[in-house]
């Protein structure tokens, strides 16, 4: 039997100790790796961005006039991602950032788009543009915040990309630096935006939306990408991802405290069984024959889609069309309201909505929507209908609609008594079933 001596057992206690410190360090070492990739941008294609620029199509024009083909292209496009309402503070010179944008974690500012040196794009490179936009990189390689939807920007075709940043080359420069972001540590690192995107964030390659030849593809590419509509119209889980709920399933807004309802369902916003002409007049004028739009809608309506092409239009609502809806599910016994709070809705309805709305809410065709039979006053958020009782429902003016009708206030006039007995009191008449409002969900509204 042999004996070790005291320095080799010593040696062998210190490296059973270093085994157990190893297995606890591995997940340690595997996350620090896992953070180095997304920082460095391994995997994503960092650094391939040249060999993704396209050919110009310049044969047979001078140069001059391929740039101002690309500036005007480009000025369609920043209309249709809706680019100038985020990235314009009032009172302040257009794409020149500064607007706040309020998340669930704080609120952070969109950058400055015009051409300045300092505070905007005047060092960037097409190339740099397109890495923020497809990868959420910016030109120093920091990774953005996800409130810039370049979890939607990514399916942005790099041709499109290019012109967009020709027309924000074109704008006049306007010296503005951002606010830094109001987030609590650590959602204000780095490191936390690479856990984010590790979870959440994956590039889309660039040939998924490179035919657009078919109205569908091009309705998917404007719906997916530059439209972002899943920003507000999915879903989000506790860390702002979207969850695994199907797309377009419908959100909740915080900053606006208004309910993005489901693109894919029936009893919310689905236009699976509408004319094709109705969600064209909807997009582009915010009011269709049985609908209009309102609140976070109405200013994309207003600022956005109007301006859509009849092909691009037709292109989205064939998109909206065909999108699979979801399964209906029994609805739950809801709680209704007490008789004394429907005979106080009623008296509030016949003195102050009777009279655009209709004894029995069959509204005025042309003006004031119809609220018997209306999905957005029978959702299970109420939180639509409560904005607009208390700060009122205005569809857009649109060059098709230049003057709406639309509906004051209440939120001065109505104690938080009457406004929630109005609201069930709508929810519940002519023949309708829905929840009950009670005062703390008109407390949470305002």
């Amino acid at each position: 039997m042999s004996v070790m001596s005291a320095p080799v057992m010593g040696l062998m206690t210190r490296l059973r100790a270093w085994r157990w410190r190893l297995v606890l360090l591995t997940p340690w070492l595997l996350l620090c790796l896992l953070l180095a990739w997304q920082l460095q941008g391994w995997g994503e294609g960092a650094g391939q961005a040249t060999l993704l620029q396209p050919v110009a199509a310049t044969t047979g024009i001078t140069a001059t006039a391929a740039n101002a083909l690309a500036v005007q292209r480009g000025q369609y496009l920043a209309r249709l991602g809706n680019c100038q309402y985020c990235h314009t503070r009032s009172g302040s010179a257009p794409y020149a950032g500064g607007r706040a944008i309020e998340t669930p974690f704080g609120a952070v500012y969109a950058s400055n788009l015009t051409p300045d040196p300092e505070t905007g794009l005047g060092r960037w490179t097409a190339d740099d543009f397109w890495r923020a936009l497809h990868h959420g990189r910016s030109r120093d390689g920091r990774l953005l915040n996800p409130a810039f939807p370049y979890t939607s920007f990514t399916r942005i075709r790099r041709a499109d990309a290019d012109d967009l940043f020709a027309y924000l080359r074109s704008l006049p420069a306007h010296k503005q630096a951002q606010p830094a972001a109001q987030l609590p540590f650590p959602l204000n690192t780095q490191t936390a935006l690479a856990l984010w995107r590790a979870l959440f964030f994956r590039p889309v390659p660039a040939a998924v939306h490179a035919d657009q030849s078919q109205p569908l593809r091009r309705g998917a590419y404007l719906v997916q990408g530059l439209g972002h509509c899943a920003a507000c119209h999915a879903p989000r889980n506790a860390l702002g991802g979207q969850s695994r709920a199907p797309a377009l399933s419908g959100g909740y807004l915080p900053g606006w405290r208004w309910y993005a309802p489901a693109l894919n369902d029936p009893a919310q916003a689905g236009v699976a069984d509408w004319p094709e002409a109705h969600i064209i007049a909807l997009l582009q004028t915010g009011v269709a024959a049985n609908a209009q739009t309102s609140g976070p809608m109405a200013a994309v309506v207003r600022h956005s889609l109007q301006y859509l092409t009849p092909a691009d239009a037709q292109a989205m609502a064939q998109y909206l069309r065909q999108l699979p809806q979801q399964v209906a599910h029994a609805p739950k016994s809801p709680a209704l309201p007490a008789p004394a709070v429907m005979q106080l809705g009623a008296q509030v309805y016949q003195r102050d909505c009777a009279d655009c709305h209709g004894a029995q809410g069959q509204g005025r065709a042309g003006a004031f929507p119809a609220l018997a039979g209306n999905r957005a006053v029978l959702l299970a958020e109420p939180a639509n209908l409560l904005q607009t009782l208390l700060h009122g429902g205005y569809p857009p003016a649109t060059s098709a609609n230049p003057r709406p009708y639309g509906m004051p206030p209440f939120v001065q006039q109505l104690s938080d008594t009457e406004l929630a007995a109005v609201a069930s009191y709508i929810r519940n008449a002519w023949g309708q079933n829905a929840s009950a409002v009670d005062n703390l969900a008109i407390d949470r509204a305002r």
